[in-house]
């Protein structure tokens, strides 16, 4: 099964011969805090041990890779710079 919203990768567990290839759908999201105009959109996509993160305005480009612990960290330090009037620099 293959929609739009699911992003295909090989895993890096498999190994490079042609028959023994894992792929492992991503379904990402669009950050609540990106723009609607579509022209500063942060996307991520979720698993059980990794954050995906990405610029959406470059799907195929990089992208960042977090433990969920280093996300969570991220999002709590943001939202408290965010809180306190200060800006992210």
């Amino acid at each position: 099964m293959s929609t739009p919203e699911l992003s295909w990768f090989k895993s890096s567990h498999s190994s490079s011969a042609s028959g023994d290839c894992v792929e492992v759908a991503l379904a990402w999201h669009k950050s609540s805090y990106s723009s609607a105009s579509g022209d500063d959109c942060v996307e991520i996509a979720a698993t059980p041990h990794t954050i995906h993160i990405r610029d959406s305005k470059n799907p195929t480009g990089p992208t960042l890779t977090l433990s969920p612990a280093a996300w969570t960290e991220f999002v709590c330090h943001s939202a408290q710079r965010r809180g306190s009037g200060r800006t992210l620099s």
